[in-house]
């Protein structure tokens, strides 16, 4: 299954820019690992904030779950990211659903 994660960092006022950077250093090494293996099909930052786009493939919503749980970012500073999620459908798929709804 396909999902689309939208991520979003903030983190306190006691963590400086170094502190961050060096939990989002770690949290690249994983995204991009899981990118090598596949379990990412593509990974994006939004410029000028702190927001990354994902677009991963998992077998079930359990799966997806547990991963996120397991994220460095997740682990070391989870209160302050939030995570958007969204199941998506090939576009393939939708547009024959949509050929055959025609002919009824």
């Amino acid at each position: 299954m396909l999902y689309r994660l939208d991520f979003v960092v903030e983190y306190d006022s006691s963590m400086q820019q170094q502190g961050l950077l060096g939990v989002w250093a770690e949290e690249a090494e994983a995204a991009l690992g899981a990118k090598h293996a596949g379990v990412v099909k593509d990974l994006w930052k939004v410029v000028g904030e702190r927001k990354v786009l994902a677009i991963v493939d998992v077998e079930t919503p359990d799966d997806l779950d547990r991963i996120l749980f397991d994220l460095p970012i997740m682990q070391k500073m989870g209160q302050y990211v939030q995570v958007d999620v969204k199941s998506l459908r090939r576009y393939e798929d939708f547009a024959i659903d949509v050929k055959e709804r025609l002919k009824r």
